[in-house]
């Protein structure tokens, strides 16, 4: 085909593309115009298309919400029972009491060696849920301890950094009448540990789950509205199965007899500067496909730094999305929005713009998380603290949403750090990365708190990327309601380790645990 013939297929094509999306759009708008408010039923899913996406979104645990506080879960006058450290049985670690302000007659400090803890034998009257407080002195920086009940993993507990002694609100356990062993483990090392206590928890408290009543967007799309009302009301009720990389699909399948609810895809080798190195995706082509099988789609972005990059042995350029192997500066880029840098940012976002106008031509509502882990630091996008990825993320949906029209995306947001938080208004889910060491199935309830905590209990929970699956029997038992899982690729579900076949099993067969053939009949929507 020759040049000229080229110009005119170009322009035939642009031409088509801009009928098909003004016709999407006054679509749209004639039926959001139109549209009657609607309750959740899952009987007349479909019905639900036709409301308006300003009110069509409904708190399911409103009348709960109303009279429950989701973030105080303490049974009304129940007293602390407090166990001090140094009375624990010590592992390479010892009782000390040269520090000012410790509780008892002191504290157990050198948690050091890999191998140093304490085990602290605690005994309870009353059966139950409750809550375990922490005392301890963090002078070095932030930590992390590994903690375990009666010898089996239970997630790490988060220490701020503190030169004096302080408690933290460290997670909820279920016990049973008489004696228990908690076992506070090195994790991350060099800090105190002074005392446990432990608080009665209200468990008729814990059916609340919290929903997202209303789309950030006022304009989301009937499909991203479906698909928001179907995730509320199962919140509390079931887990959605997820796993990531559509190739594993088969490889769950095979050993389940099931497949997941929601599929992980990444627009990753999308971004320009990997695809200058000769990068290739069909990643929108496969959500398609486990769209049209009724599946939920999600999609992250491994956003490879729009320049920087360093490509050098250790730091190659399929690295581009890490710290350690680019020198962009985002802070510096947001500060001079005339910069080429401040340029690339944006032509970056518009290409993963029309990936994802495609999906929303066939009608795809995606679960979107970008700038996912950024308050870890590890990836360029957190790399310049809170307010840079605050302003990112804001820019970025302020283009895709208002400039790019994209109204089939359900915003993801992938912080515990109220710091890091972008806002009520541009975020309808909140989420966490929850890789503890592997086996441990515990329901990662200090973290869920915390996310009930950041929104005060008004956006839906996602635990989008996991190593080991939590066991959803235990998520009923503790009341983290985690509304869906996504298990990462690779050796998480086949080292027998992380997932065994037996536990993968177990989870999929779980009467709690939904996957793709119990979900609903969508129709032609989503």
């Amino acid at each position: 085909m020759n040049e000229a013939s080229n110009d005119q297929y170009a322009g035939i094509t642009v031409l088509l593309t801009v009928i098909v999306t003004i016709i999407l759009v006054v679509t749209t708008q004639a039926i959001q115009s139109n549209s009657a408010n609607v309750a959740v039923d899952s009987t007349a899913i479909r019905d639900q298309t036709h409301q308006d996406p300003e009110n069509a979104v409904i708190d399911q645990n409103q009348e709960i919400s109303e009279s429950i506080d989701p973030v105080n879960l303490a049974l009304e006058d129940a007293p602390r029972l407090r166990f001090e450290a140094e009375e624990g049985v010590m592992h390479g670690t010892f009782a000390a009491d040269s520090a000012y302000g410790y509780s008892g007659n002191g504290y157990v400090t050198d948690f050091t060696d890999d191998s140093d803890y304490v085990n602290i034998n605690i005994t309870v009257e009353e059966p139950g849920l409750y809550q375990l407080y922490i005392g301890y002195r963090a002078p070095n920086g932030y930590k992390e301890t590994d903690l375990y009940v009666n010898e089996q993993p239970f997630g790490q507990v988060k220490l701020e950094e503190s030169s004096s002694f302080e408690e933290v609100k460290a997670t909820r356990v279920l016990l049973e009448k008489g004696e228990t062993d908690i076992t506070i483990g090195r994790g991350w090392g060099y800090y105190d540990l002074d005392y446990i206590d432990l608080q009665r928890l209200d468990e008729s408290k814990l059916a609340y789950a919290p929903t997202t009543e209303k789309l950030s967007n006022p304009n989301a799309s009937p499909e991203a509205v479906v698909l928001m009302n179907y995730l509320n009301e199962q919140a509390g009720k079931a887990v959605l199965s997820g796993q990531q990389l559509y190739s594993q699909i088969a490889n769950i399948e095979h050993i389940t007899g099931k497949r997941p609810a929601v599929v992980g895809f990444d627009f990753i080798d999308y971004s320009p500067t990997r695809v200058s190195y000769g990068a290739q995706s069909t990643e929108v082509e496969a959500a398609l496909d486990w769209h049209k099988q009724g599946g939920i789609v999600s999609f992250l972005w491994h956003w490879n730094a729009p320049t920087g990059l360093i490509d050098e042995p250790g730091k190659e350029w399929w690295r581009g999305f890490y710290t350690d192997s680019v020198t962009f500066d985002l802070a510096a880029a947001l500060a001079d929005k005339t910069s080429e840098e401040y340029a690339l940012l944006l032509s970056d976002m518009d290409v993963i713009a029309q990936q994802i106008k495609i999906l929303q031509l066939n009608d795809v509502p995606v679960l979107f998380r970008p700038l996912h882990e950024a308050d870890g630091g590890w990836f360029w996008w957190g790399a310049s603290g809170p307010e840079a990825a605050k302003e990112l993320y804001q820019i970025m949906y302020d283009r895709f949403v208002n400039e790019h029209q994209l109204h089939n995306l359900i915003w993801v947001w992938n912080s515990i750090d109220p710091a890091w938080y972008p806002g009520d208004d541009v975020v309808d889910i909140v989420s966490y990365d929850s890789y503890p060491v592997a086996g441990d199935h515990s329901p990662i309830v200090n973290i869920y708190d915390e996310l009930v905590e950041l929104t005060g209990g008004k956006k839906y929970i996602a635990m989008m990327e996991n190593g080991s699956i939590p066991d959803p029997a235990a998520m009923e038992a503790y009341g983290a309601h985690w509304g869906l899982f996504i298990t990462w690729s690779d050796h998480f579900t086949t080292d027998g380790l992380h997932n065994s076949n037996e536990y993968l099993q177990y989870v999929y067969q779980h009467p709690r645990v939904i996957t793709l053939e119990e979900l609903p009949d969508w129709g032609s929507n989503p």
